[in-house]
């Protein structure tokens, strides 16, 4: 079984490598791919795979808009960290899904699924394809979020942050006077903040408008942001996203 995984996280995407390699279904990983523009440039250059497996939240948008550019005709199960109200509509229309993070019962029925049918709905509907984008660009009104201080929590205000990054797994959130660990991925916590206030800027960095100070240009087509207290991090924006960043700070 040939199978793509969409999926912007690299620790999700080891994760599911893992869980199918306890399953009793050979297979092989044709590619892992991170964005909405690489997939479609993907499936336009490449045989259908068997299966695929793909993510919502991508490097540049949602995984949805990838079925505004091509048709696919691969059986899709989708992944998901967003709440009840998105998973219901994936069951309205008989989407295959996987919650997250993803467990190895719930793998093993949605690949005997796959593999007595053979034929998973993976085709979305104009209507049903807009009503999907809508719900999941609904902008969130998070206003506190816990954080790790010594062996507990604390909870600060969002407004306070100015970017939040990943490394080695972990997530931490700046403020103007100190750095927090925050108990969450990347994907659960920019889902969870107000789009218009916040940017995921690349897979491994989410900046707030208030803490942009300047931005100037950087090589391969690419920008460079200048942020309140770096703490030297360097914020450099996805060639693919440098557009639409451009446009979101002039809202």
């Amino acid at each position: 079984m040939k199978i793509l995984i969409v999926e912007d996280e690299p620790r999700a995407a080891r994760q599911l490598q893992n869980l199918l390699s306890k399953t009793i279904f050979d297979f092989e990983v044709l590619a892992i791919i991170d964005s909405v523009e690489d997939t479609v440039s993907w499936f336009r250059n490449n045989t259908t795979p068997d299966l695929v497996f793909m993510d919502i939240q991508l490097a540049d948008g949602l995984s949805f808009e990838i079925f505004q550019n091509i048709e696919i005709t691969a059986p899709i199960i989708f992944t998901t960290a967003f709440d009840q109200y998105a998973i219901q509509a994936f069951k309205v229309n008989s989407i295959d899904y996987l919650l997250k993070p993803i467990k190895q019962n719930d793998l093993d029925v949605a690949l005997q699924k796959f593999s007595k049918s053979r034929h998973l709905s993976n085709t979305l509907e104009p209507t049903i394809l807009k009503e999907l984008l809508s719900s999941m660009q609904t902008p969130q009104k998070r206003s506190g979020i816990l954080v790790k201080e010594g062996s507990g929590f604390v909870q600060i205000r969002v407004s306070e942050l100015l970017y939040m990054y990943s490394q080695d797994s972990i997530t931490f959130g700046i403020t103007q006077n100190k750095r927090y660990i925050i108990d969450e991925t990347m994907d659960q916590l920019f889902d969870s903040l107000d789009d218009t206030k916040f940017y995921r800027i690349n897979r491994g960095q989410i900046i707030a408008k208030i803490s942009v100070q300047k931005i100037e240009p950087y090589f391969n087509h690419r920008v460079k942001v200048l942020i309140s207290n770096p703490r030297d991090q360097e914020f450099i924006v996805s060639r693919q996203k440098t557009s639409d960043f451009k446009d979101w700070m002039n809202k």
